[in-house]
């Protein structure tokens, strides 16, 4: 069964993408960041799309990150690391039409390979942010490096490093940049369709050529950046079986800021 679901107005020139595997939460597995790119990539060819919403099916989670379930061989060597999730983003498949991601409930660690590539972000009050790696062992690179681009360096730290201890509230993450509108509860999806809808009726070279001009004042950043996580990965997280270790006994009570 697809964990992707795709619809696509050709009058109003808006799609949506929806993670749909709330009962995982929306975690990425393998299948899912395959669609992913393959929507991506489709849209390219699409003119009649020309704005994307992106959400996350339920109230629970917009996306939890990769699915720990799935199984993802890696090289013995940190120079070819292989995280799937590199290529789930619409700027990994040269998607240059503009992405309005609504996030309702979580929003954690693997989540931020989306939302960083996403051009702005509405959530609900029900939303929340984290980022779980440290509290399993695990080094929080490509999550945190995506995350400086879009909040200030002491908040992408605090996040990174309290993992499980601490979430931010979508009105902390609307104080701090990572989001530009806050909605009741469940109207996350309506704000950010209303936004795109109007991104998708105007000239779509000036809309693409604006996309692409925001992403290059980033991009060489994240490149001299991206070319380091993989080592930094590999030298810093702990053994697998210690991961999971940790992860089974992790705290649940948790702060929220």
């Amino acid at each position: 069964m697809s964990g992707l679901r795709v619809t696509a107005d050709k009058d109003t020139g808006l799609a949506v993408v929806t993670l749909d595997r709330p009962e995982r939460l929306n975690a990425v597995d393998l299948a899912m960041a395959d669609e992913l790119a393959a929507a991506w990539r489709e849209f390219r060819y699409d003119d009649a799309v020309r704005a994307v919403v992106l959400t996350g099916a339920g109230d629970r989670a917009f996306c939890t990150g990769i699915d720990r379930s799935a199984e993802v061989p890696q090289p013995n060597s940190p120079y070819m690391a292989d995280d799937p999730l590199l290529s789930v983003g619409p700027k990994a498949n040269d998607l240059w039409k503009p992405v309005v991601a609504a996030v309702e409930g979580m929003a954690c660690g693997g989540a931020f390979y989306l939302l960083g590539e996403a051009e702005f972000v509405v959530a609900g009050t029900n939303a929340s942010f984290f980022d779980p790696h440290t509290t399993y062992g695990m080094v929080s690179a490509y999550e945190s490096m995506l995350m400086a681009q879009r909040m200030p360096y002491g908040e992408v730290a605090r996040m990174a490093l309290m993992g499980t201890a601490e979430r931010i509230s979508a009105r902390r993450a609307y104080e701090v940049g990572l989001v530009s509108e806050v909605t009741p509860p469940g109207e996350a999806l309506a704000a950010a369709t209303a936004c795109a809808t109007v991104l998708a009726g105007y000239p779509p070279e000036a809309v693409q050529g604006t996309v692409r001009a925001l992403w290059a004042a980033r991009e060489a950043a994240l490149t001299t950046a991206f070319a380091q996580a993989p080592a930094l990965i590999a030298l810093g997280n702990a053994p697998a079986g210690l991961q999971t270790e940790l992860f089974r006994g992790r705290r649940r009570e948790h702060r929220t800021r």
